[in-house]
C-alpha cells in the first residue's frame, strides 16, 4: 500500500512537472520475468521509468542512500526501500556478479528488472556500448528484454547540477527481444551474449537517436 500511494504522488508530480510522452507501454508484459534495458542520461531515469512502465520495476540504487545517518538518512532509506531498490556496494570487487545475482532472484520471482547495459549514466550524452550483462541475464532468467529509450532527462538534471530543472521528457518502450533466439547450434556462449546485447544497444539506438561513441 505504501509504495502505490508514494507511486501515486510521484506520478502526479512527473505528469504535472516533466509531462513526459510515453510509447510502447503495451510492449512490456504484464505478468512474468521481463528485463526493460535503457538507456542512461540522468539519476531520474530510475524514478521515471518506474513511474511509466504498467507494472512494479526493480532498480539497483548505490548503497549509500541506504545507510545515510540522521533524518536525511532515514528519510533516504525509506525512499529507497519502499520503492523497491536493491542496494549495490560500488566499492565491493564482486559488485558486478552480486548485482547480476539480485536481478536474477528478481527475475526468478516473476518480476521486472531495469537495468542499463552501458553500466553507468553517458556523462557526454552519447550512446555507448553494451556491456553484456543483460544477456547473461536475459538467457539466464529465462526473460525477455524490452529496450527503453529515454529522451530529455539529462536537460531535467544536467551533468553536475543538484537541482532538477522542468524540461519535458520521452520514455520509449521497444519490442520485446526472445533471448532464446540468440541459442543456435553451434553458436559459443560468449557469442550469443554478444549478440543479444548488440541487438538490444541497436532497438535503443533507433528510438533514442543519440550519437554513437566511438
Amino acid at each position: 500500500m505504501t509504495y502505490r500511494v508514494l507511486r501515486l504522488i510521484l506520478s502526479l508530480l512527473a505528469y504535472v512537472l516533466l509531462r513526459p510522452q510515453v510509447t510502447g507501454r503495451n510492449n512490456i508484459p504484464r505478468n512474468g520475468a521481463v528485463i526493460l534495458a535503457s538507456n542512461h542520461l540522468s539519476f531520474i531515469d530510475s524514478l521515471l521509468i518506474p513511474i511509466v512502465a504498467p507494472r512494479h520495476v526493480t532498480f539497483l540504487a548505490k548503497a549509500e542512500y541506504f545507510t545515510g545517518r540522521g533524518l536525511k538518512g532515514r528519510l533516504s532509506r525509506w525512499f529507497f526501500t519502499t520503492i523497491g531498490m536493491i542496494p549495490v556496494q560500488r566499492d565491493d570487487p564482486r559488485a558486478g556478479q552480486r548485482s547480476l545475482e539480485d536481478a536474477l532472484e528478481v527475475l526468478q520471482r516473476g518480476g521486472a528488472f531495469g537495468i542499463y547495459p552501458e553500466g553507468t549514466r553517458s556523462r557526454d550524452g552519447k550512446l555507448h556500448a553494451g556491456r553484456t550483462g543483460v544477456a547473461w541475464l536475459a538467457l539466464a532468467g529465462h526473460a525477455p528484454v524490452v529496450p527503453v529509450a529515454v529522451r530529455g532527462t539529462d536537460k531535467v538534471q544536467p551533468v553536475g547540477k543538484r537541482i532538477p530543472r522542468l524540461h519535458r521528457v520521452e520514455v520509449h518502450f521497444g519490442t520485446p527481444i526472445d533471448p532464446q533466439r540468440q541459442i543456435t547450434a553451434g553458436t559459443k556462449p560468449a557469442q550469443a551474449r554478444r549478440e543479444l546485447t548488440d541487438e538490444v544497444m541497436a532497438s535503443i539506438h533507433r528510438m533514442s537517436g543519440q550519437e554513437l561513441a566511438a
